[in-house]
């Protein structure tokens, strides 16, 4: 009996309670027999009442009206299937992709990433590196022998042998040590690991975090990147320069020269020095002096460039500088400069720089952060779980023909163990079959086991984020709305284009119609068929109109009037004709609309006068002359008998007395 009184008790409960929600949310209209809420509908209203202007009777009207009109083309839509449609699938599905992104991030992680740019962004770094090569997916011993050999550099150079001389003889990155680009070509000097200034974003990101965290003076400990191990010693920590604005003077080097060929160009350059000590023109020395050309024809004038544009030799001196100040000679391997600072801009303000450096690190390797945060978050939330050893099965199935796009899938046909699971899903090694089909051959060769294993993380980093896509509707009823806007609006835009934008332009026969039911309303007032004449001064209008006399009898047009006024100067005579409506002309409103020639009038200290031809009284436009206005009000006209056909074949009742409830 109690067990009975607590079932009807709990159904009473649950009805009170559903009860309750419906009259809080109760139903604003009905379209077709779809109901739509007031919650609904406030939704939508106020997100689009971006001035947040107070409701009043006639906006709120207006407001219904529109969205009962929006409501009916999608109801449409949807009930000729142009959702359907693979064109329309494809738009949604390219707008979804956009539209996920910040959703399969660690927004956590991204905003640290932010400020951690922000930050180094204030600081020019100035190191070294040794190599040793090595690749990412390497076999475990192989990435040992490259620490190994990276660790004993370090300890011989901790001992006291110089960084550069260790990185010129034994980097893997070739530009340490001299090198020519081709055959027969010039020696270029090598960098001994120098790799110059540069600032955040300018390095992949592990190699800029380890500038940035070692001390001036100190080799770092072994870097590991894509390319292998580094060694990093750091030079130089400097205020950043962003963007320099410079000129300079070169004097080059003389190719093959010879100590006194060297000694030459030094003296050139300390004479050039001298003269702009005297007060010589910076910009006039750059044009005669510079070997430059190209910024020695503007005076030196150097594009924009960051610290990572130049060579350190450059750049170094540089951060000396003020604005307007010339430094003194000093060389580069180029040759000699002397350098004039224009300008010198440091880092803006975070909200200043925000956006262009948030699409930066978006970019950057650092954003892989950020996404392995978030997989490692899916992994977490769905309870994910692998079996390491069904990978070992792939061992066997898979070859080098993979690499060439030849594989044959169907050798792991008998492979169909559950690989990883996330929540209830289970992946299965014929999902990890179809990847590897689905990107053979894009794949540079290696061992594999290597290409294997590693193409298994990326399987599982794919099916993570796929996973949670597929439940961002069901976890953010935010995003649910915004994908529902979007499906909307596109199915409106498409629709609404078929039966009215486009329509009104390939309809021509409807548009003449519609332009002959409606003549009236597209009407020119009386208008005036005249030519002006704007003349220099008072002589130039006394030639102008001895010569209108002769023009009839000796049949000289208005072109032959202007070449022979404008003989000596183009701007004598200016003659403009053509019909003139009221407010088209300023000369044409103050004169009398009468036939015949009128007096001079001053306008803007030139002499003007008009020819009127005739008075032209009201008439039609044609078609051609009001084109854009009547095709404007064709589609008014489509559009609105579309809708009426609309409200016929899916009746529309409004709850009037839920109207005034609106927020």
């Amino acid at each position: 009996m109690k067990k009975r009184v607590k079932i009807v008790f709990f159904i009473l409960f649950v009805f009170v309670l559903n009860n309750s929600f419906a009259q809080n949310d109760p139903v604003l209209m009905t379209i077709g027999g779809e109901k739509i809420t007031k919650s609904e509908f406030e939704s939508v209203y106020h997100k689009n009442n971006v001035q947040k202007d107070t409701i009043n009777k006639n906006s709120l009207n207006e407001y219904l009206d529109l969205y009962v009109n929006f409501r009916l083309k999608v109801k449409e839509a949807e009930e000729i299937k142009l959702d359907t449609s693979s064109s329309f699938i494809n738009e949604l599905s390219g707008y979804r992709k956009q539209l996920s992104q910040p959703y399969l991030i660690d927004k956590d992680v991204n905003d640290n990433l932010l400020k951690e740019a922000y930050e180094r962004m204030h600081f020019d770094i100035r190191a070294s590196h040794i190599l040793i090569k090595v690749a990412i997916d390497a076999l475990p011993k192989d990435t040992l022998i490259a620490y190994n050999k990276i660790m004993e550099i370090r300890k011989r150079i901790l001992k006291g042998e110089r960084f550069e001389k260790l990185a010129e003889e034994l980097s893997d990155d070739p530009s340490a040590r001299d090198f020519t680009q081709y055959a027969q070509g010039p020696v270029i000097k090598g960098n001994k690991g120098d790799l110059g200034y540069f600032t955040v974003l300018d390095m992949i990101y592990t190699f800029e975090k380890a500038a940035y965290n070692t001390k001036i003076g100190d080799v770092s400990m072994p870097i590991r990147s894509d390319f292998g191990y580094h060694l990093l010693k750091v030079y130089e920590k400097n205020p950043a320069m962003v963007q320099i604005n410079a000129a300079h003077i070169l004097v080059k080097y003389p190719e093959n020269g010879t100590a006194a060929d060297s000694l030459n160009a030094k003296n050139k350059i300390f004479e050039i020095y001298q003269k702009i000590k005297n007060g010589d023109s910076f910009e006039t020395l750059a044009q005669t002096f510079s070997d430059d050309k190209g910024s020695g024809s503007k005076g030196g004038m150097l594009p924009p460039f960051g610290v990572n544009r130049m060579v350190p030799e450059f750049v170094k001196p540089i951060y000396q500088l003020k604005a307007n100040d010339i430094s003194e000679p000093f060389q580069s391997r180029f040759g000699w400069h002397i350098v004039k600072i224009i300008d010198k801009k440091g880092v803006g303000t975070f909200e200043d720089v925000k956006y262009e450096l948030k699409n930066r690190v978006t970019r950057d390797s650092r954003s892989l952060i950020s996404k392995e945060s978030m997989i490692e978050k899916i992994k977490k939330e769905y309870n994910f779980k692998d079996y390491p050893v069904t990978k070992e099965d792939f061992f066997k199935v898979v070859d080098s023909t993979i690499f060439q796009g030849k594989w044959d899938i169907s050798k792991a046909k008998d492979l169909n163990k559950p690989m990883f699971t996330l929540s209830d899903k289970s992946f299965t090694q014929q999902d990890f079959a179809q990847y590897l089909n689905r990107f053979q051959g894009s794949m540079a060769p290696k061992e594999i086991p290597n290409f294997v294993i590693s193409s298994f993380n990326s399987f599982v980093q794919e099916s993570c984020l796929n996973y949670e896509d597929s439940r961002l509707e069901t976890k953010y009823p935010e995003f649910k709305a915004l994908m529902k806007e979007y499906r909307d609006g596109i199915l409106l835009f498409n629709l609404t284009d078929k039966k009215v934008w486009s329509k009104s332009v390939s309809d021509t026969i409807g548009l003449e119609n519609y332009y002959k039911a409606n003549i009236n309303n597209y009407m020119w007032g009386d208008r005036l068929d005249a030519v002006i004449y704007t003349c220099a001064d008072e002589k130039i209008a006394d030639e102008t109109r001895k010569l209108l006399k002769d023009a009839e009898k000796k049949g000289i047009s208005n072109d032959s009037i202007l070449k022979i006024i404008n003989k000596d100067s183009q701007l004598n005579l200016q003659v403009k004709s053509g019909l003139f409506a009221k407010g088209d002309n300023s000369t044409i409103d103050q004169i009398n609309w009468q036939k015949g020639t009128t007096k001079n009038i001053i306008v803007d200290k030139s002499v003007v006068f008009v020819v009127v031809k005739k008075k032209i009284d009201a008439q039609p436009k044609t078609l051609l002359e009001a084109k854009g206005l009547i095709t404007a009000d064709y589609q008014n006209y489509l559009e609105k008998q579309w809708i009426d056909e609309l409200k016929k074949k899916y009746p529309v009742k409004i709850n009037e007395d839920v109207v005034p409830t609106i927020k």
